[in-house]
C-alpha cells in the first residue's frame, strides 16, 4: 500500500479500513465532555537524581481504565479518495494549540502492528484529550526511508513531539530530522543505542530486567549466575547487564555461553556451559574405580551412578535464558537433557518469557523472569478486545501510554494560569521529571540521556499460568533486596 492510500482511522467504528478519509477526521465533540480528571498518585523521594528533570512531586497517572468507547461517542467521517495524511482533530471551530504526531507501520510487512498500535492510540486519545490537542498520524510503510519521510512531513506540519517509530533503524532514520527542528522523539524501541537527548526510547529495556529478576534472585540466597545468551548485539547487552548486576547485587558470573540463533542445534554451548563433558568424564571415572574395588559399599555406590548422567551439580545456582517463543521452547528442554538440573538450578529469563503458554515446558515451570506488571495491562487488554474485536499484541501498550501522556500534558499545560506563555509543552524538563509517569505497564519516566525507567514485577512461570512473586514497585524510591 502507498503513502498516499494508509491506514484510516474510523471514529464511528473504532476501526481501521484500508483507504483514508478526505482530510481530516473529526475527533467527536462529545469526547470531551467525557475526560476524567488526573489522577495522582504516592510521593516519592528521588527529586534530585542525577539526569532527572524537575522533581515533580507526585506521580502522573495516565488513566486507561475508562470504559469502551461507543458508536455514539466517537463520530464517524465521511469515506473519500485517499489523502496519505491523516489528522485526529478537534471539532469545527476548536483551534488545535498543539500537535503530536504518531509514526507507525501502517502499510507494509508490520502493518498489522502499526494498525494495532494506532487503536490503542485511539484509545489514549479517547481518554485524556482536551479539545486543543490534534494527532497527526504517517504511515512508515515498515522502512527506514518511509520514517524519515514521515518525520519531515510532521515536522512540516507543526508537530510540537513525534510519537514512535517501532524499529531502532527508523528511528536513527527520524533522529536528526526532529532534533533539527526541535521536536522530542518518544520513540516504541527498546534499544538503548538510539537514545539520546530528546530521543526517548519508552520500549522494555532487558538490562533494567535483568537487574530486578537478579535482585530478587540474590535475595533467594542465589549467588553464582551462568548466563546462555545469543551471539549477537542482545546478548552481548545481556552478559554485560549481567556481570554488572551481579556484582553490584554482591553475586558472581559464573559461567557464559553463546549459541547461534540461526541453528537448531545449541547441545554444544549448554555443554559447554554446565561442564558437561568433564563432568560425565568424572562420573566414567568413578564408575571405574568402585568397579575395581567390588565391595558392598561400592556396589551399592555405582547402582546410584549408574542412574546418572553426569557426576555433581552444574557450577552455578541460576542460569539466565533471555529469550522467548519457540527459541526458549528449543533451549529449555535442552538444559536438563545436559545435565543442567530444574530441581537444582533455577532458570531465569526477562520479559520474553511473559507467555503463559510457555508452561508447558515442564523446564520452565518454577522459572522466574522481570516483566511489566500484569494488572495493567491485563485490564487494558479486555477494554482493547471488547472495543475493536481483537487480542492486542504486547506492544501496544506503548503508544497507549504514550498518546495519553502527550494529550494529558497538553491539557494540563491549557489549565495552568500561571504558566509561561510561549513556553513549550514538551521540554526536557517535564518530560523528564523525577516522579514519572504511571500507565498500562506502571510506572515509567524518562531520563535526560533518553532512557526510559520503569518498574517490573518478579514473575513464576506454572503450568499454563503465571504468578506474580514480587509485585512492581509504585515510585521511583531505591529497591532493596
Amino acid at each position: 500500500m502507498s503513502r498516499a492510500a494508509a491506514a484510516t482511522v474510523s471514529f464511528g467504528t473504532l476501526q481501521t479500513h484500508r483507504w483514508l478519509n478526505t482530510g481530516r477526521i473529526v475527533l467527536a465533540a462529545v469526547l470531551a465532555a467525557a475526560l476524567t480528571a488526573c489522577a495522582q498518585q504516592g510521593k516519592v523521594d528521588r527529586g534530585d537524581e542525577p539526569g532527572q528533570g524537575q522533581p515533580g512531586a507526585e506521580i502522573i497517572e495516565l488513566d486507561s481504565d475508562r470504559a469502551p468507547p461507543t458508536s455514539e461517542e466517537l463520530e464517524p467521517q465521511p469515506d473519500g479518495p485517499g489523502t496519505g495524511e491523516v489528522e485526529l482533530t478537534p471539532p469545527d471551530g476548536v483551534a488545535a494549540r498543539h500537535k503530536v504526531a504518531i509514526l507507525l507501520p501502517l502499510s507494509g510487512p508490520r502493518h498489522e502492528l502499526g494498525n494495532a498500535m494506532l487503536q490503542a492510540a485511539q484509545l489514549g486519545l479517547f481518554d485524556t484529550a482536551g479539545e486543543n490537542f490534534a494527532l497527526i498520524v504517517r504511515d512508515t510503510e515498515g522502512t527506514a526511508e518511509g520514517a524519515e519521510a514521515a518525520a519531515r512531513e510532521a515536522v512540516d506540519a507543526g508537530a510540537e513531539l513525534i510519537l514512535g517509530p517501532i524499529f531502532s533503524k527508523s528511528v536513527e532514520a527520524v533522529t536528526p530530522v526532529a532534533q533539527s527542528a526541535a521536536v522530542p522523539v518518544m520513540a516504541f524501541s527498546n534499544n538503548r543505542k538510539v537514545a539520546r537527548p530528546g530521543v526517548y526510547v519508552l520500549g522494555w529495556l532487558p538490562s533494567e530486567q535483568v537487574e530486578r529478576v537478579l535482585g530478587y534472585a540474590v535475595s533467594q540466597g542465589l549467588r553464582r549466575f551462568a548466563v546462555l545468551a545469543p551471539s549477537n548485539d542482545y546478548g552481548d547487552l545481556i552478559v554485560n547487564a549481567m556481570e554488572t548486576s551481579a556484582r553490584r547485587l554482591g553475586g558472581e558470573l559464573a559461567r557464559v555461553a553463546y549459541y547461534d540463533a540461526t541453528s537448531p542445534d545449541v547441545s554444544a554451548p549448554i555443554k559447554r556451559l554446565s561442564d558437561y563433558e568433564e563432568r560425565r568424564a568424572a562420573l566414567r571415572q568413578r564408575i571405574a574405580q568402585l568397579e575395581n574395588q567390588g565391595t558392598a559399599a561400592a556396589r551399592g555406590e555405582l547402582e546410584e551412578l549408574k542412574t546418572m548422567d553426569a557426576l555433581g551439580s552444574a557450577p552455578f545456582d541460576a542460569v539466565m535464558v533471555p529469550t522467548g517463543g519457540k527459541e526458549l521452547q528449543t533451549i529449555a528442554p535442552t538444559l536438563p537433557f545436559y545435565d543442567v538440573d530444574p530441581d537444582e538450578v533455577r532458570f531465569l529469563g526477562t520479559a520474553q518469557w511473559n507467555d503463559p503458554s510457555l508452561g508447558t515446558e515442564p523446564a520452565l515451570i518454577g522459572g522466574w523472569f522481570a516483566a511489566p506488571s500484569p494488572d495493567g495491562w491485563n485490564s487494558f487488554k479486555t477494554r482493547y478486545n471488547r472495543t475493536f474485536g481483537s487480542v492486542p499484541p504486547r506492544l501496544v501498550s506503548l503508544a497507549y501510554d504514550a498518546t495519553a501522556l502527550a494529550a494529558l500534558l497538553a491539557r494540563r499545560a491549557a489549565n495552568d494560569d500561571t504558566r509561561e506563555p510561549g513556553k513549550p509543552v514538551y521540554d526536557p524538563a517535564t518530560l523528564t521529571m523525577a516522579s514519572g509517569f504511571a500507565g498500562v505497564d506502571g510506572v515509567f519516566r524518562m531520563r535526560q540521556d533518553g532512557l526510559v525507567e520503569r518498574r517490573y514485577a518478579v514473575m513464576e512461570m506454572q503450568r499454563n499460568a503465571l504468578k506474580v512473586l514480587d509485585p512492581a514497585p509504585t515510585d521511583f524510591r531505591t529497591l532493596t533486596y
